[in-house]
């Protein structure tokens, strides 16, 4: 098995049919979690690992037997199945487990996951649920709740965690291990008390969008969006919006966020597929269905009387989703809904959105006087996007040269294929007239 555990990394790993893997990737990444969930309801939190590696177990046996016997009716089951054969193997080996044996024997049927972008998602099951909650135990601190969900419930690997979090592999693979030896102890319990609940959501909904991030703008790979982890994430918050007993007000901003974000994903690219700027978008093909239950979520997050981060944003993301040409957006509103998340979230990437929207309402000399303030933190030194805004802004201010190192700096950071197109064709342009 991998070092890092991840569903992602283990299945490249095997030698496999192409074909039979393009069509199995997704499944194994979106049921992991229901088997992972199963046992670890089952095992008790202190055994999440064990659940972890006879769930990637399963995974492994199903790339040797499904090529030759074909995919069964309800693969979830049969996944599941193998990982309890593979546990009681375990338990028979290991006797502070014993007690739990029995439980394994008995037979459950769980129903086969069909998410997709568009549609109502399917709502998972309450071990799902748990297991998202459970990961976010209060035990842990909040970067270890995010580092271990991403992993656990998403399937990411320590890679695509330390990018998502703009952090170091080792960094992140430190707090998993902190993370699992916590939960290991006595007092942590896979039942949820209520007044632990509202601090367990909040770092859920960290996580949750965090995995639609990563999918909205991969920092790495030959596409632009991974519409599986916006899927996956778009599924999970409509679960929690689905619970009364879970949803709140976040809840349905951060999925009215995603939600309008979503509703771009076809424009977002040419037939290149090269990258298209938000201005030379094809708005309308933009998807008037997921733009409607976005402001519809949107509506629904105005109860309650506490504000959140995902509040402003979604609003941002509605600013853009109403605008029926790009000259008619409102940039002065999101200016200053700009000005109200960063003294809600003072944080880099907040700041690096903020100055764009600005030079969008005073031009690029204002945009690159904000952005001074945030350019200099280590936080956003390998983030492409921090280099190609400041490329960008000067090229706009006139100064070619200037604008160019920019460009190269970003094309020295990780992004994707079609991102990376297009800096090279902003590094030509810079490059092809001298500055004024």
């Amino acid at each position: 098995m991998n070092g890092d555990g991840s569903v992602k990394s283990e299945v490249r790993s095997l030698p496999r049919e192409a074909d039979f893997t393009l069509q199995t990737s997704d499944l194994f990444r979106r049921t992991f979690t229901h088997v992972v969930a199963t046992l670890t309801r089952i095992l008790g939190p202190r055994h999440l690992a064990l659940a972890e590696e006879v769930a990637q177990d399963a995974l492994v046996k199903a790339l040797q037997v499904w090529p030759h016997e074909g995919q069964p009716a309800n693969p979830t089951a049969w996944l599941i199945q193998v990982a309890k054969n593979r546990a009681l193997d375990h338990l028979r080996r290991d006797r502070w487990l014993a007690d739990r044996a029995p439980m394994l024997e008995v037979d459950s049927v769980v129903p086969a996951i069909e998410t997709r972008l568009r549609g109502e998602p399917t709502v998972p099951s309450d071990d799902q649920l748990a297991l998202i909650l459970l990961a976010c135990h209060p035990a842990l601190n909040r970067e270890a709740r995010v580092a271990l969900t991403l992993k656990t419930v998403c399937g990411f690997s320590v890679g695509e965690i330390a990018r998502a979090l703009l952090s170091s592999e080792e960094a992140v693979a430190q707090r998993l291990v902190r993370a699992k030896r916590r939960l290991r102890e006595p007092d942590v319990r896979f039942e949820i008390n209520a007044d632990e609940q509202p601090e367990r959501l909040e770092s859920a909904l960290d996580v949750i969008y965090l995995l639609f991030n990563e999918g909205y703008a991969a920092h790495a790979g030959h596409d632009l969006v991974r519409h599986e982890l916006c899927a996956e994430a778009i599924r999970l918050a409509t679960a929690l919006a689905a619970d009364p007993m879970l949803t709140t007000p976040g809840v349905h901003a951060l999925l009215a966020l995603m939600l309008l974000q979503a509703a771009r994903f076809a424009t977002r690219l040419d037939e290149g597929p090269d990258l298209l700027r938000l201005e030379d978008q094809d708005r309308a093909r933009w998807d008037g269905e997921l733009i409607s239950r976005g402001l519809w979520h949107l509506d629904h997050a105005a109860s309650g009387d506490r504000l959140t981060a995902y509040h402003i944003e979604a609003e941002i993301a509605a600013c853009h989703a109403v605008a029926g040409r790009f000259e008619a957006t409102n940039w002065e509103r999101i200016a200053t809904l700009y000005d109200y998340l960063l003294a809600m979230k003072p944080t880099p990437v907040v700041g690096l959105n903020r100055a764009i929207a600005i030079s969008r309402v005073h031009g690029a000399a204002a945009g690159l006087d904000a952005l001074r303030s945030v350019a200099g933190g280590d936080t956003l030194a390998r983030y492409y996007l921090l280099h190609a805004t400041l490329g960008q802004l000067t090229l706009e201010t006139g100064n070619r040269q200037s604008a160019a190192e920019h460009f190269r700096a970003a094309l020295a950071c990780d992004c994707s294929a079609p991102e990376r197109r297009f800096l090279e064709r902003q590094l030509a342009n810079s490059e092809a007239q001298p500055d004024h």
